[in-house]
């Protein structure tokens, strides 16, 4: 190895060492619901949330939501909302939804500041809400907030 390959390596491992707590902190999600939701409580399940169990690396880590609807005018899903717990910004995505989308699913790829729980709120018809959380282990990190170093 040289020289400044080796300096260059052991300085990312010093400022990787010296990160703030908070950029690793479980953040209370219940505000962010709260707004998501206008107060209501909102129905467990309902949402088929495909994570992996174990993420080898928190930079793109695969996300599939299916949400259980007809999809007709009268009854269907409005948005589905991603929140990661642990990630400096937890609100992930939005994805807004209609009885024109035929099915209630999406596919993405999403950055993971580490090992945490990843909630999903869907937004129904109706003023109704369902809501699922799957945790996920990440192995390697991603989703630092440069602001806060």
């Amino acid at each position: 190895m040289k020289r400044r390959a080796f300096l260059r390596l052991s300085t990312l491992t010093v400022a990787a060492g010296a990160l703030p707590a908070d950029a690793q902190e479980v953040r209370d999600i219940a505000p962010l619901i709260q707004a998501i939701t206008h107060g209501a409580t909102p129905e467990e399940g309902g949402i088929e949330i495909g994570l992996p169990p174990i993420a080898e690396n928190g930079h793109s880590v695969p996300l599939t939501l299916k949400v259980a609807s007809p999809m007709t005018q009268a009854d269907h899903v409005r948005a589905i909302h991603v929140i990661a717990e642990r990630n400096p910004r937890p609100a992930v995505a939005t994805f807004h939804l209609g009885p024109w989308s035929g099915r209630a699913e999406v596919a993405t790829r999403m950055r993971l500041a580490g090992t945490q729980k990843v909630t999903v709120v869907a937004v129904l018809s109706g003023d109704r809400f369902r809501i699922a959380r799957k945790e996920v282990v990440v192995e390697s990190g991603a989703c630092l907030d440069e602001g806060s170093l």
